[in-house]
Parts: C-alpha cells; sequence; structure tokens
C-alpha cells in the first residue's frame, strides 16, 4: 500500500527510540490528576466500589480512544490538521479545535506547575512556612487570618494567592507568582527547544522520577501510625455508591481526561513512530500503566492521609482529655487515649451537666478520614499539612513538590507540542524565523496570557478554565474524531491501514468499541454533564475571611457576565468545527456554479479551429 503520508514522511521528526516514544506518551497521559484527582473519587465515591465503573470506562473508552489516536497518527503521518483534513476537508475544523483546547490549557496547567513551584522553593525552609502561623504587623499576637482558620490554609490563600473575596475584585499581580510562572515557562521550553529531540530526553527524568518518590513516600507512609486506617478506608467499597449516577459519570471522565485522548497530542506523537509500529500494544501498555498509576498513587496518598486523620484524631482527643483532667482535677495520664471513652462514659453519666458544660469536641476517625479534598486542595492544603507532621517534614515537602513538578512538566510537554504542531501544519511560523526562536515566541505568548492567573482573583479563574475548557469541548473532540475515522474514513479502510501497520487486523472488541460502544458513551457523558450542569447555575467557592461560618468557603453564584465567559469558553475550542465544515461547503458550492457557469459559456473561438478543451 502507498503511504497516504505522501512526502510528509520524510518530513516528520522520528523518535530516538521506542523507549522515548512510550514514555513520552506515558508522561503525557500520568499528569498531576492521578495523584490528586483520581484518590478524591475513591475517597467521596464508596472507596473500592468506585474501582468498578472505572475499569469499565478503561476498557471500553479508554483504551479504544488511545488505540484510534495512535493509529490514525502513525498511519497518516501528519499532525491533527492533516489528518483530519485527509479524512475529510469537512473535518478540518477538528485540528483546529485541537490547536485552541491546547493553547487553552496549556496557559492554566502551567500555573499549577508556577504554584508547584512557589511550594518547592519554599521547602527548603526550616521550618516549613506553613507549620505555623505568621506574627501579626504589631507583632503582638499571631495573624488573626490565620489562628481562626489554620497555617496551610492561610499560606495557601493568603501568602501563595493573596486571593480577594470575590472574583469580581481582580487585585493587582503578585510578583513572586509571576516571577514563578514565568520560570515555569522557561523551563518549559528549554525542555522542548527542538521539540521531541530534547523531550525525548527530559521524560527519561520527568517520567521516572514521580515513580520513584511515590515509592518512597508508599514505604514511609506505611511505617506511620494510621496509614492502615487509610487503605482500609480506601479499599473498603460501599456498594450503595454504585446506585448514584454521578459515580459512573465521574469515572467516565476521569478516564478519559487522564488519558489525554482529544487534544490531538496523541495523534501527533503517533505520527513520529516508525510506520511499521505496533500502536495497537502501545496503546494497551500506555492506559494500563496509566491507570496503574492512579492506584499506586492512591495507596500513596491514602497511607499518608490515613495518618493525617490518625493525628488529628488524637489531637481531637488530648484537647478533650486536658479540658477534663483541668475540671475535675484529676491526676495526669490517668485519662489516656486508650480509656478515654470509659472516662467519659463515667463522668458523662456522673456529673452530665459540668461535662456538657465544657463543650467537648466529637472525636470520630471516621469524620476525619472523610474531610475530602481534590485538586490543589489536596496538595496545597490536605496533603501538606500531612507532611507538617512527619519526621524530616522538609525532605518530603521537597520530594513531594519535585515529584508534581515533573508530573506536570511531562503532561506539558505534549500539550505544547501538540500545539507547535498545529501551527507548523498552518504555515504559520516564517520559514526566515528559527523553530527555536518561534517556539520561544509562542512560550512568551502564552506566559503573558496566564498571567491572568496570577492575579488576585486568578485562583477563582483557574477554576473557570480547569472546569469549562477541559470538560465538554473534549468531550465533542473525541465524539467526533471517533466517527470521522469510523464512519467517513471507514472502518474496512482503517482495519487494513492497521494490518499494513502490525501484520493483524484489529479484532472484534476494538471494532465493536470504536463502531458503537466508544461513541455512546461519549455521547451519553456529553448528555448526561450538560443536564447535570444545566440544572443549576454555576457556583465558585470563594475564601472570604468577613464570612460567618469562615474559615469555610462561601459557595457564591457566578456573576452573569463570568456566566457568559464560561458558556464562550466552553464553545470556543469547538466553534470551528461546525465553522470550517460550513465554510468547506459554501466554497464547494461556489466552486461547482463556477465549474458549470464556465461549462455553459459559449466559446468564441469554436469557429476558428482554435477550440480549447476546456
Amino acid at each position: 500500500m502507498a503511504d497516504l503520508g505522501g512526502s510528509r514522511t520524510e518530513e516528520r521528526p522520528k523518535w530516538a527510540n521506542k523507549t522515548q516514544y512510550l514514555l513520552s506518551c506515558i508522561g503525557y497521559a500520568v499528569g498531576v490528576g492521578n495523584v490528586w484527582r483520581f484518590p478524591y473519587f475513591c475517597q467521596i465515591h464508596g472507596g473500592g466500589a468506585f474501582l468498578i465503573p472505572y475499569l469499565i470506562a478503561l476498557v471500553f473508552e479508554g483504551l479504544p480512544l488511545l488505540y484510534l489516536e495512535l493509529a490514525i497518527g502513525q498511519r497518516l503521518r501528519m499532525g491533527s490538521i492533516g489528518v483530519w483534513d485527509t479524512i475529510s476537508p469537512f473535518l478540518g475544523g477538528v485540528g483546529i479545535a485541537a490547536l485552541v483546547i491546547n493553547f487553552l490549557v496549556g496557559l492554566f496547567f502551567n500555573t499549577l506547575v508556577a504554584w508547584v513551584l512557589w511550594y518547592l522553593f519554599n521547602s527548603f525552609q526550616d521550618p516549613l512556612p506553613w507549620s505555623q502561623c505568621p506574627l501579626n504587623d504589631n507583632h503582638t499576637a499571631y495573624n488573626e487570618e490565620c489562628v481562626v482558620s489554620t497555617p496551610t490554609n492561610y499560606f495557601w490563600y493568603r501568602e501563595t494567592l493573596n486571593i480577594t473575596p470575590d472574583i469580581e475584585i481582580s487585585g493587582s499581580l503578585q510578583w513572586w507568582m509571576v516571577v514563578c510562572l514565568a520560570t515555569a515557562w522557561c523551563v518549559v521550553y528549554i525542555c522542548f527547544i527542538r521539540g521531541i529531540k530534547t523531550i525525548g530526553k527530559a521524560v527519561y527524568v520527568t517520567v521516572m522520577f514521580p515513580y520513584l518518590v511515590l515509592t518512597i513516600f508508599l514505604v514511609r507512609a506505611l511505617t506511620l501510625p494510621g496509614a492502615t486506617d487509610g487503605l482500609v478506608y480506601l479499599f473498603t467499597p460501599e456498594w450503595e455508591t454504585l446506585k448514584n449516577l454521578q459515580v459512573w459519570l465521574d469515572a467516565a471522565t476521569q478516564i478519559f481526561f487522564s488519558t489525554g485522548v482529544g487534544f490531538g497530542c496523541l495523534i501527533v506523537f503517533g505520527s513520529y513512530s516508525p510506520p511499521n509500529n505496533d500502536c495497537e500494544k502501545d496503546a494497551v501498555v500506555v492506559g494500563l500503566v496509566n491507570s496503574a498509576t492512579s492506584l499506586y498513587a492512591s495507596i500513596s496518598v491514602f497511607s499518608i492521609l490515613g495518618f493525617k486523620a490518625n493525628s488529628n484524631y488524637i489531637t481531637c482527643l488530648d484537647s478533650n482529655i486536658l479540658a477534663l483532667t483541668n475540671y475535675f482535677e484529676i491526676s495526669d495520664q490517668n485519662i489516656t487515649v486508650d480509656n478515654y471513652d470509659h472516662w467519659f462514659e463515667y463522668l458523662n453519666g456522673t456529673f452530665p451537666d459540668e461535662v456538657s458544660s465544657l463543650k467537648l469536641r466529637h472525636c470520630n476517625l471516621q469524620t476525619f478520614l472523610d474531610q475530602s479534598a481534590s485538586g490543589t486542595g489536596l496538595a496545597f492544603i490536605v496533603f501538606t499539612e500531612a507532611v507538617t507532621e512527619m519526621p524530616g517534614s522538609q525532605v518530603w515537602a521537597v520530594l513531594f513538590f519535585a515529584m508534581l513538578f515533573s508530573l506536570g512538566l511531562s503532561s506539558m510537554f505534549g500539550t505544547l507540542e501538540g500545539l507547535l504542531d498545529v501551527l507548523q501544519e498552518l504555515n504559520m511560523a516564517p520559514k526566515w524565523i528559527p523553530k527555536e526562536l518561534f517556539r520561544a515566541l509562542v512560550c512568551l505568548i502564552c506566559l503573558l496570557g496566564s498571567l491572568i492567573f496570577t492575579l488576585g482573583s486568578g485562583n477563582y479563574w483557574l477554576e473557570v478554565f480547569n472546569s469549562y475548557v477541559g470538560s465538554v469541548p473534549l468531550l465533542i473532540i473525541a465524539f467526533f474524531e471517533v466517527v470521522g475515522v469510523v464512519y467517513v474514513y471507514g472502518l474496512r479502510r482503517f482495519s487494513e491501514d492497521i494490518h499494513f501497520m502490525t501484520g493483524r487486523k484489529p479484532n472484534i472488541f476494538w471494532k465493536v468499541c470504536w463502531v458503537f460502544i466508544s461513541p455512546l458513551i461519549l455521547l451519553v457523558v456529553f448528555l448526561a454533564y450538560v443536564t447535570v450542569q444545566s440544572q443549576k447555575h454555576p457556583t465558585y467557592p470563594a475564601w472570604n475571611p468577613n464570612y460567618v461560618d469562615f474559615p469555610k468557603t462561601e459557595v457564591r453564584p457566578y456573576p452573569d457576565w463570568v456566566f457568559a465567559i464560561i458558556v464562550f469558553l466552553s464553545a470556543l475550542p469547538v466553534a470551528p468545527i461546525p465553522l470550517v465544515a460550513l465554510y468547506r461547503l459554501i466554497c464547494c458550492g461556489i466552486f461547482r456554479r463556477s465549474a458549470e457557469v464556465s461549462r455553459s459559456r459559449p466559446n468564441p473561438y469554436a469557429n476558428d479551429g482554435y477550440a480549447v478543451d476546456t
């Protein structure tokens, strides 16, 4: 069979070896979401029971879409624009949609990397700056906002973000975050300055290092008191949660977003691999490693969260013991953690009014284990608080944030490579500009665009981008991808291409998934997501020291103008799909009419012997 990519085959960069290719795909798929999002879903959705819908989504949604993107990129030897233009000119908008979504996601995702850098820099201090409250301006007492909340909350919301109490109050640029953001973009630029040549070398560190750190954390966490409680909590299934539609919806979206399909980056990575590469095996390896990493990270995270819950439980009991000991003048060490329940029952039965007046805290280990947090809340508040209670906290803080930094970099490599490849296919890089300079200009534009996230309201805007740019648009893009390959390009033709590349045709499982199951899951998840979101006005948690229930966050509805921006951001990435199709349709109609007019026009040279063949 002839190579459908034509002369572009020689123009495409090539991976130095198979290891670099696999590590790049794994590094792109495995990101910070595996560490701070998957454990959160396990925590709120019944522990081990969540694994059932998660694995179902992996088998019938994640792996087939991974295989499809890697295979079509490898066969056509082009990036997102070239692939979809080749399949059908009317699908050219899918490639442009990938350009838009990679740009928007790159803006806010590297801000997460900048936050990680800020914490990494501060992890070298002794004591850790989030382990205790600072003094107030008069140096007469501790800062009131910090005392009312916690040192970790204060360091995150005030020292790091200097957050405003409302999204409508922008605040000023925080210079320390601007410096960290510029540093993050410089590091990313250095690592991919020459495309896959430098990325292929960087992934040896950025992909392997997180697994080393997770292993070190796991070994250390298993020796901490309370680690067993955390693991029991993780793996104890609550089967009733499977009746909740939200559990299945979250499982499907987690698989979809963690594998990185829909961005077009895997198509680009696949186009750099040899034509005879076994892309089926690669897709299975990447998908399974990604999911196994989520589970492996959850074991480490829940071991440490179990330690934190146990520490908080002991602290709670100690405060009650101190109150009882002082009020009833009981000798020290008589009331201990082990016999607290016995003493409480005795005193409460004998002196109920006195015990009630002490307003003792309700201490329950299960309650502390149920305290869930996701995303930045898990990484920068819950986990950092747990680290401060571990011996040698500086070392563990450095390791943890260095691991998150590596995970973030690996994901950024794929995002920017997908962005740059589309720009080059659109010939937006003048030939007289060196590629290194063009990549620097792209990074500079991204840096300037992401400055909005360094404002006092930046965290609110990052949540807007994270929640709405990387959700519905990706579902729509992936749906058009699988429909375009299977129903426009043709399943039989695609199967023959895979046979040409791997020496075997896809089995019945892959075909059934591509034709029916995967597009159906995408459609159902899309409709369910839109239905759930349309039933409520979007809200956001605001950090407001003047809130009545502070330090709880104040849940506020988005203002109308912000809601309009949310709708715009949700529609912007997918808008090129219908617009390009409409443009091509109009051009096709104009061309046909002009051709018909040309054929019907009389030829003035017909009778002179000089007729022109039209």
